[in-house]
């Protein structure tokens, strides 16, 4: 068996996410629709993260295994032939048959942008803000989720885990060009993890609610403690580790 690992790149806007859904356009299964063209042979694939509908990649890894020798330069060049105009396949390899995208990671990072004036060119990959923010306020959230904690305040309530800890190795809000950024890299995340982060911590930002709050909601392990799940949108996996 060759195993393959692609590195991946989508505008989310008219996916319903990354896994196969019943009733809508994914990520998965236009890929693996495009690989059983190319390849003649059904290839079911794995991802490092499974990207909610409306969110964007610009470095999501998925790999798979097929029984016979494949070019990956050629299979490159013929998956963006195939592929829908929305998704882009940047690099293709091969890699160990024990490497999985998923469980072989080690840490991913998210980018989530917002703007504070109305957008067109945006629109569909930042949240529009429209209140005075302070920034300050959002420096000292985002230092107080550093290290290791129990984000059960902050996943969705179905939300299908053994344990609800993660490892945060970095994270900062920052300004680049004209948006808000708040950069995210942890060991793992929890379903709906950064935009339940992100929702509460604007609350913050627009003084709706103290910073002393918001470290009551992260030690709560209560869901219904925190702000609303910021819009999907603005919300991007850059790049996953190994």
């Amino acid at each position: 068996m060759q195993n393959i690992k692609l590195t991946l790149e989508y505008d989310g806007t008219n996916f319903v996410g990354w896994q196969v859904q019943p009733n809508g356009r994914s990520v998965q299964a236009e890929l693996e629709r495009s690989l059983q063209q190319i390849l003649q042979i059904q290839c079911k694939t794995n991802a490092a993260g499974r990207t909610d509908s409306g969110v964007h990649a610009r470095g999501q890894i998925a790999n798979f295994l097929v029984p016979k020798s494949v070019d990956v330069v050629q299979l490159l060049k013929s998956l963006n032939g195939v592929l829908p105009d929305d998704i882009v396949v940047l690099g293709a390899e091969h890699v160990a048959e024990e490497f999985h995208s998923r469980y072989s990671a080690k840490g991913r990072r998210y980018v989530y942008s917002i703007v504070q004036k109305p957008t067109a060119v945006l629109r569909n990959f930042a949240w529009h803000v429209g209140y005075v923010l302070d920034t300050e306020k959002l420096e000292h959230c985002a230092s107080a989720i550093q290290g290791e904690h129990d984000f059960q305040s902050f996943c969705k309530v179905e939300a299908d885990v053994e344990h609800y800890r993660c490892v945060v190795q970095s994270s900062e809000w920052k300004f680049v060009d004209s948006r808000l950024e708040f950069d995210v890299t942890a060991n793992r995340f929890l379903h709906g993890m950064v935009r339940a982060l992100v929702g509460t911590m604007i609350d913050v930002g627009r003084g709706y609610t103290s910073i002393e709050e918001f470290q009551e909601i992260l030690a709560a392990k209560d869901r219904r403690e925190a702000g609303m799940a910021a819009p999907a949108k603005g919300l991007c996996l850059e790049q996953v580790f190994y």
